[in-house]
């Protein structure tokens, strides 16, 4: 038996959502699906890749209230599915299964979510207004916001968004575990150690950095200046709150000729893929129709402003948005460096990151570029079955079926962990790593001009190059410094020698020490 083009594990049944989605043929990819085994298993419960095999103890009746009561009470909230499930389900299978139970949490929690994804009323009264108002997420496993009470279900509306766009996350022990790290803590007490002029050229550094790697993960050489517009168009993020004329002003920026950026949201489709020898289309992902880009982005929008209103964590925030954003595509190009900038405009309005300071998020995606496009692919590729497409003559693609929801409702979960590791590398090692190569790096500047009045940028020549090389001015640069008598040299290879004393050569460069780009150029002065 297959499910979704996967074989069901033997000897088991599909229950749960899985028995829905194969009962209604519904049109959604259901990445955990459960099954009922006939056999005895250690524990009751047992997981097999994407498969969560259960023991017939738990097998529910073999109804749509059956296996709706189940998915309630045991699976991972997936509101693609639940949408298109209630979708497909009759409103009076929603009314039965609530009256076998009207004050019960999984009737309640169904019948809320009916409602509030499909915005059809089942025809059954009010709930009792004595009953006690339940979530429609349970806290204590899912990231959600403060919520509003539905007094007609008695349902706590605790989604971290809005019917048109809301992402779910939930509470694993690695989030769970950066949440208590209070990093944005621990980022402004390592600033606020040293000086503002050496902060200020770590930030400096950091920005750099960061705005290069966003190019690079697209595969972009562009020349330093445009590097520099995008690091100054980005420090400007956070100053005011995300609209969509934000959006909009961000991607002028970054897409700098007019005729290109125009202003405005795609009109036509978009696809991630390449094309055969022939200019066919062959897409790997595909984004959002563009009838639909209004809709999905001021929900996006009103969902942001949810979950900053509620104080929901920052980064779990940022995840949701930026990567929600990502997955919608909004324009033709520049949805990726956008979507980075968007982890920012939400770290830096919600104070997270220390003023002036932007941690350089893009660079440890770039150095783990693979584990960042796979967990990308993980999303995108499981919903191409769902998304009916013709080539254009113009060799573009144009979405021939409903698809909006696909692009409402996601498990970000993957993608937030992965955004925390990137802040954590940020705190733990790049900010602190910068700052105490450069505080390094001022003390063996003053001290070799303490002993020779030479000019500023042959000392910070000197420093580079012979810290690169072990404390020791390398050969080949020893005609640079001509000037230099060789006793002045070996005094100036013993100062940055004790400088350097006790620093990690084996750690990631700096950022600020990567400059020169090649030998003909000259590091920027601090």
């Amino acid at each position: 038996m297959l499910f979704q083009h996967e074989a069901v594990p033997s000897n088991t049944k599909l229950v749960g959502l899985a028995a829905l989605v194969a009962a209604f043929n519904v049109q959604a990819p259901l990445r955990k699906r459960s099954v009922v085994s006939d056999q005895l298993i250690r524990g009751h419960v047992r997981e097999s890749g994407a498969w969560k095999i259960y023991e017939s103890r738990f097998d529910p009746e073999d109804t749509v209230q059956g296996h709706l009561g189940f998915a309630m009470r045991h699976e991972v909230f997936d509101l693609l599915v639940l949408k298109r499930v209630f979708d497909a389900i009759p409103a009076g299978e929603i009314a039965s299964f609530v009256n076998q139970a009207p004050t019960g949490i999984p009737q309640r929690r169904a019948w809320f979510l009916y409602e509030h994804l499909t915005q059809k009323t089942v025809d059954i009264p009010d709930a009792s207004k004595s009953l006690t108002a339940i979530e429609a997420l349970d806290s204590k496993q899912y990231f959600t916001t403060k919520g509003t009470l539905s007094r007609r279900h008695r349902v706590k509306d605790n989604l971290l968004g809005v019917r048109g766009f809301c992402p779910t996350i939930r509470r694993t022990p690695e989030l769970e575990a950066y949440a208590k790290k209070d990093l944005s803590k621990k980022a402004k007490e390592t600033v606020g150690r040293v000086s503002a002029s050496v902060v200020a050229r770590a930030a400096s550094f950091l920005l750099l950095a960061d705005s290069k790697a966003s190019f690079e993960i697209e595969k972009e050489r562009p020349p330093r200046s445009r590097i520099e517009k995008w690091g100054r168009a980005v420090m400007q993020v956070g100053k005011h709150p995300l609209t969509l004329d934000e959006i909009l002003r961000l991607h002028g920026i970054l897409i700098d000729d007019p005729r290109f950026s125009g202003g405005e949201l795609r009109k036509y489709g978009v696809f991630l893929g390449d094309h055969t020898a022939d200019g066919e289309p062959v897409p790997e992902f595909i984004g959002a129709r563009a009838d639909d880009l209004n809709g999905l982005l001021s929900d996006l929008i009103l969902a942001n402003s949810r979950m900053k209103d509620v104080g929901l964590d920052p980064v779990i925030q940022a995840a949701a948005t930026a990567f929600g954003f990502v997955y919608v595509h909004p324009f033709g190009d520049g949805n990726g460096r956008l979507h980075r900038c968007l982890i920012h405009q939400v770290l830096s309005e919600r104070q997270f990151t220390p003023p002036g300071v932007l941690f350089p998020v893009s660079a440890a995606m770039l150095d783990w570029i693979d584990e960042y496009q796979k967990m990308l692919q993980a999303h995108s590729q499981p919903l191409m079955p769902y998304i009916e497409w013709t080539p254009t003559v113009q060799g573009n693609v144009e979405v021939t079926n409903e698809t909006v929801d696909l692009y409402r409702y996601f498990d970000c979960t993957v993608a937030a962990e992965f955004l925390y590791r990137c802040v954590e590398r940020t705190v733990e090692k790049d900010l602190p790593r910068e700052i105490d190569y450069l505080k390094r790096r001022d003390e063996a500047l003053r001290r070799i001009m303490d002993m020779v009045d030479v000019p500023n940028q042959m000392a910070e020549q000197f420093v580079l190059y012979a810290q690169r090389n072990g404390g020791i001015l390398p050969k080949k640069r020893r005609k640079e410094f001509y000037k230099l008598t060789d006793d002045e040299v070996r005094n100036f290879e013993s100062v940055v020698q004790d400088a350097f004393d006790g620093y990690e050569p084996t750690t990631r460069t700096p950022f600020s020490q990567t400059a020169p780009a090649d030998d003909k150029q000259q590091e920027p002065s601090a």
